[in-house]
């Protein structure tokens, strides 16, 4: 966590420390680490370390703990790196301080040492790599079987660095620029080999301005030596679309981290614009050039103008039949909205303020939001037992995958639905709400304890601001057993905002120049009632003495208003207050299982199926706007305008 904020307000000097954690995520997942047969024999090597914090993720990952292996060139970050370690509770990894390149630590005799998993980020198209070595002569043969890279390009030398150091089963990955999948030269012959070899599983492109120091995207190239020799093809993935911005940076959320994994671990290509396993021969005809775009096209669609469209009106057939998602789900919804005009087109059936009512209001359609309604009820009958039973000292980590990994495959296969979208949802709550739950109720059972809220000042003056429960909060408490008060409260509140809307009102008209209520400084009961008694019986001023009664009454009626609230809300306090103690463990489980958490999950995908529903009338929406006006009628609107420009300029007496 500080390591990131460092990064990020450092700005690009200090981006080399620093790999973000969903990247260093995506990496131990491919590389397979969390599924392999590891023991504290299985050794994991990162040749450009930085402050350790991708070493550490990767080891995070593996079913048992293993041996870490890093090198940092620069003296300072190093020692950040072994600090690092001790503080995760990893204080035998080895972290060795020099130029990897030139001067690597790690030998066995006079080779490089292998390992069983390498992972990197190194620096990007380093210009001084071969400070202090000979390429050509290099006394460790990485450069003699593949190529010499570039003496100003020094990507490769990291990756054959890598390449040398795994043992003949291991598995490695890299963070590169994407140039070093298409630049020529002699990066290309490199290239080249590493794909006749079958070294390469995979790419996996990634987000621009992810990094910290380049805006630049980058690449995951995965190196797999096991079975290199029978492998016929790279399993390529194009994730470049998929993030969020957060803050200077963009970041990559739960899904997005969740979709290349399972698309790379599983060699989905069910979405051929997202992932697709390329043959050598493809590769080959390409010229050995890797650039993602070659072989994925992951642009948006063009939303293709139909010109007859616009010349004679009409929504043409092939727009309503590229929203076949939605007909299939709801086959009447179509005929519903949409009549035909001529071959080819069609025009709506109902008037355009229509659509959405057409649309949420038609029969099928309520029958789908009823089975997604029943679809969470099935998952939520199934998980809530679970989370009730959860015992003191539970691993809070392990529930937020095991749940989220349930709700995934729950939704999976669901009409409409993205299931990622929904896996989101669920960990976005988890990582705002429900994990820190998690936490306390690991630690102190199904307890809900109130605190009060102390407040210092800049003086030191300590005040109390009330009570708070982390666990519950107290309209959990109000909505379950105090309701009719609620009520009670927000009936009063209607009331006095009506009471202080008329009396605004009042003022307001009565406040101009003259009037009754104009020569006050500020309208209060005390100077309203002195002016009162300073007219006294005076006979001409018996409107403005109504007026200034009418003002009390109005007045005298906020008042009483505001103090009927503030009783009713402190009673409530009073009574949500004393309720806490009196619950028992199975009241706080349905408090926290039920009405907090599932309610929430579920409030967050009932608006995912309000968004899908959504989509579908504002894309019918903008068909039916788009081409709502065929050039005729436009050119009558034209015609009719022009002369209405030239009655006025006959008028004005200037000639059209």
């Amino acid at each position: 966590y500080l390591m990131r904020h460092f990064a990020t307000e450092s700005g690009k000097s200090k981006g080399q420390f620093y790999t973000p954690a969903e990247v260093s995520r995506i990496l131990a997942a491919v590389i397979g680490i969390g599924g392999a047969q590891t023991s504290p024999a299985t050794t994991v090597y990162d040749p450009t370390c930085g402050s350790g914090s991708l070493l550490l993720k990767v080891g995070d990952a593996a079913p048992t703990p293993v041996t870490l292996y890093g090198q940092e060139k620069d003296a300072a970050t190093s020692g950040l790196a072994r600090m690092n370690m001790i503080l995760h509770d990893n204080p035998t990894a080895l972290i060795a301080q020099g130029n990897t390149i030139a001067d690597p630590k790690f030998l066995e005799g006079n080779k490089l040492k292998t390992f069983d998993f390498v992972v990197a980020n190194p620096p990007f198209s380093d210009k001084r790599w071969s400070t202090g070595l000979d390429p050509v002569c290099d006394p460790f043969g990485r450069f003699s079987t593949f190529g010499v890279p570039p003496a100003k390009q020094g990507d490769y030398a990291y990756l054959l660095h890598i390449v040398r150091s795994l043992k003949s089963t291991g598995k490695g990955a890299c963070i590169l620029p994407h140039g070093v999948l298409f630049r020529g030269n002699a990066e290309a012959d490199i290239r080249r080999n590493l794909i006749r070899h079958g070294y390469i599983k995979g790419i996996i492109g990634l987000p621009a301005n992810l990094f910290y120091g380049t805006g630049i995207p980058a690449c995951i190239v995965v190196i797999d030596k096991e079975d290199a020799k029978a492998r016929k093809g790279i399993f390529m993935v194009d994730a470049s679309q998929g993030f969020i911005k957060d803050g200077p940076k963009n970041r990559l959320r739960e899904q997005d981290i969740h979709r290349i994994v399972d698309a790379f671990t599983h060699f989905d290509e069910s979405d051929p614009r997202f992932a697709r396993l390329i043959s050598v021969e493809e590769i080959e005809k390409n010229d050995y050039n890797l650039n993602l775009p070659r072989y994925i096209d992951s642009s948006e669609a063009e939303d293709i103008q139909d010109i007859s469209g616009h010349l004679h009106g009409g929504i043409p057939q092939r727009d309503v039949d590229a929203l076949q998602e939605y007909w299939a789900v709801c086959p009447g919804l179509k005929a519903a909205l949409f009549q035909p005009l001529r071959e080819g087109y069609l025009q709506l059936a109902v008037d355009k303020s229509a659509i959405k009512p057409t649309i949420f209001q038609h029969p099928q359609f309520v029958a789908y939001r009823e089975k997604m309604d029943a679809h969470y009820a099935a998952w939520r009958a199934a998980v809530g037992p679970k989370l009730k039973a959860l015992p003191p000292g539970f691993h809070p980590k392990q529930l937020g995958r095991e749940l989220s990994e349930n709700l995934l495959h729950h939704y999976e296969g669901q009409p409409l639905l993205d299931a990622y979208a929904v896996y989101q949802h669920l960990m976005d709550y988890w990582a705002d709400t429900m994990q820190d739950d998690a936490y306390l109720l690991s630690a102190d059972d199904w307890v809900a304890r109130t605190e009060r809220i102390i407040e210092t000042n800049k003086k030191g003056q300590e005040k109390d601001k009330g009570w708070a429960c982390d666990l519950i909060p107290k309209h959990y408490i109000v909505a379950r057993y105090f309701a009719a008060q609620q009520q009670a409260v927000d009936a009063t509140t209607t009331k006095l905002e009506a009471a202080s809307s008329a009396l605004a009102e009042f003022e307001e008209e009565h406040s101009g120049e003259d009037m009754a209520l104009a020569g006050f400084d500020k309208i209060n009961a005390a100077q309203v009632k002195d002016r009162i008694r300073e007219i006294g019986d005076d006979k001409e001023a018996v409107d403005e003495l109504a007026v200034l009664k009418q003002w009390l009454e109005l007045s005298a009626k906020e008042v009483a208003l505001k103090k009927q609230l503030k009783e009713q809300e402190a009673a409530l306090d009073k009574a949500a207050y004393e309720k806490y103690p009196q619950l028992a463990t199975d009241e706080i489980k349905e408090l926290v299982v039920e009405d907090k958490w599932l309610a929430a999950v579920q409030a967050a995908i009932v608006s995912e199926v309000e968004r899908v529903s959504q989509a579908l009338t504002a894309r019918v929406r903008e068909l039916a706007l788009r081409y709502e006006s065929p050039l005729s009628v436009l050119m009558e609107e034209v015609d009719a305008l022009s002369a209405k420009v030239d009655a006025h300029l006959h008028k004005m007496g200037v000639a059209a």
